[in-house]
């Protein structure tokens, strides 16, 4: 039996992850103690917060690039 494999080309999709990588190697962007959030300091709720919008991000790819 031959086996069916989906095809993987690249896509325009794909540049989701270099955007989330980049920011995320930034750090001057969010290298900031204002504003607070809840009595957080930027530089730690922007990067909790970047790791949902990675996880949206992610999904979004995958849906989108599933054939």
């Amino acid at each position: 039996m031959a086996s069916q494999t989906k095809n993987r080309a690249w896509s325009w999709w794909y540049l989701l992850f270099v955007v989330q990588i980049l920011v995320a190697l930034w750090p001057p962007l969010y290298n900031q103690a204002d504003p607070h959030l809840f009595g957080v300091p930027f530089f730690y709720w922007f990067q909790l917060a970047w790791i949902l919008v990675c996880a949206v991000l992610t999904g979004v790819v995958y849906f989108v690039t599933d054939k």
